[in-house]
This record gives C-alpha cells, sequence and structure tokens, in this order.
C-alpha cells in the first residue's frame, strides 16, 4: 500500500529575534485513501508541515518518505484563499490542472462541470470568480483541487472563513468528492469537531515548536453524519482534545500570541 512517512522532521526559520523552531522531530505516517486532521494551536506548526510534504520547502532534519510510488505522487493544495484565476470562468479555473495535462478541451470541460456539479455550482460553470461569494469561490477551488485525480490532498483550513451553516455543505461536498476518489488528505484546521467529524485520525500537535502530542482515532462508520447527531462518543471525543490543548491556548493567550501563524 502506497504511504507518506514523515521521519523525526524539524524546521528552523530565521525571524528579527533569531532562529525560530517551529517543527521538532516530528514523525506521522498516513495510508493511501486515508483522511488525516493536524489541530492544534495557532503557530504550532501545522501550515508548515503541509509546506514540507508538498515539496515547497525542505526540513532541516529528518526526512519524507513517499513508499510504493512507482513515481513522485501528484499532490495539490487547497488554501483558506481559494486563488482562482479572474480572468478565467469558473470551469476554465477547475480544468486549469488537465490543461497543464494536455486533456482535449472537451473532456476537460465535461469533467469541470461533473464536478462542479457534485459541489453545487454547476449552473455558475461559466461564471467568474469576481461575480461568486466567498464561498462559493472556494467551493471551486476544491474542486479544481480534485480535478486531476491526485494521489495527495493537501489542505490548509479550506473553510476557516465559511459561516457554520456554508461551512456543514461543502464539508458534505468534500466527503462526496473524497468518497469518489479516495486521495491521501492531510487536513488543517483549528475546529476540534470538524477534525473528529471529517478524519479518520487526528493528530493533536502541541505549540512552538510544534511535536505531536497524541493520534486519535475517530472510530465514526462512513459514510458521516456530519450533524454528529450519529456519533455517541463526540463530545467525549471533543473534550479529550481540549485537555491535549487548552495549556497551549490558554498560554498564547496570556502571552498575546494566539493570532499568530
Amino acid at each position: 500500500m502506497k504511504q507518506l512517512h514523515v521521519i523525526g522532521v524539524s524546521k528552523r526559520y530565521s525571524s528579527k529575534r533569531g532562529s525560530v523552531k517551529a517543527l521538532a522531530s516530528v514523525s506521522c505516517s498516513v495510508q493511501q485513501g486515508e483522511f488525516v486532521a493536524l489541530l492544534g494551536p495557532s503557530g504550532c506548526g501545522k501550515s508548515t508541515l503541509l509546506r514540507l510534504v508538498a515539496g515547497l520547502s525542505q526540513p532541516d532534519d529528518g526526512q519524507i518518505e513517499f513508499r510504493e510510488w512507482v513515481q513522485m505522487p501528484k499532490a495539490r493544495l487547497v488554501f483558506q484563499d481559494s486563488a482562482l484565476f479572474p480572468w478565467m470562468s469558473v470551469w476554465e479555473n477547475v480544468a486549469f490542472g488537465l490543461e497543464m495535462e494536455a486533456m482535449p478541451v472537451a473532456e476537460r470541460r465535461e469533467r469541470a462541470v461533473a464536478l462542479l456539479a457534485t459541489m453545487g455550482m454547476a449552473d455558475f460553470h461559466q461564471h467568474y470568480p469576481h461575480e461568486l461569494s466567498g464561498g462559493m469561490r472556494q467551493r471551486v477551488a476544491i474542486a479544481r483541487a480534485f480535478a486531476t485525480e491526485p494521489d495527495i490532498l493537501l489542505m490548509d483550513e479550506p473553510l476557516r472563513a465559511l459561516d457554520a451553516q456554508m461551512r456543514l455543505v461543502v464539508q458534505e461536498e468534500l466527503l462526496a468528492l473524497w468518497n469518489r476518489q479516495k486521495p491521501m488528505v492531510l487536513y488543517v484546521t483549528h475546529d476540534i469537531e470538524e477534525a473528529l467529524l471529517l478524519a479518520d485520525r487526528v493528530l493533536v500537535m502541541s505549540g512552538k515548536p510544534g511535536k505531536i502530542r497524541e493520534e486519535v482515532i475517530s472510530g465514526f462508520h462512513r459514510p458521516r453524519d456530519l450533524t454528529g447527531r450519529d456519533h455517541k462518543n463526540l463530545e467525549e471525543l471533543k473534550w479529550h482534545i481540549w485537555k491535549l490543548l487548552e495549556s497551549d491556548v490558554r498560554g498564547q493567550l496570556q502571552s498575546g500570541t494566539a493570532n499568530t501563524v
């Protein structure tokens, strides 16, 4: 089975105050078709870890291994900002990666519209980003990430800016696409309930320098009820994770660093 292994990874950054250690000896693994959430206080290195896995940065210590892949896996990223191309229509944005793979235009359009339909956006496929709400733009960004059928999907708080009602809808749409393709997912969030309801496992990280404090297995059957009504131990798991995070979060509030990235 194809696997991602993060082995003893550390990462430092330079700042005005000197060297800052973002990650310290982080180790974890993710298997093909697994949905794993990264949860932790602000500034614990969650986004740094995603960039390292994506190859956008290199670790100072340790290594990242992709095992059982004949060639480097295809990875796609989704950020808080949809990062759509304003001069392209919605379907063209979704199909951009397919164009890079030289897929014929008719096939690109067909796949893009089908993905948009899953995200409830088929009627807007000829619109442009400036004509859409923020939530609609983020749905397009998620569809775009799935268009090339990636091996690994790296998601950095993609639903953070959405209100509660829109977030629930997009979570359902996201899981529908994931269930269809089953890429390996690393999903960064600050939302404990979101992590538990979306993921198979939650890797709870400590504050600076970032380390993995504990792995929590949700144990909820799929398909998931994202309202949480069918998950009798959801509140117990939420409380357990909160107690793992509480000291770091309260420490940040006292020091005035709670909003740092």
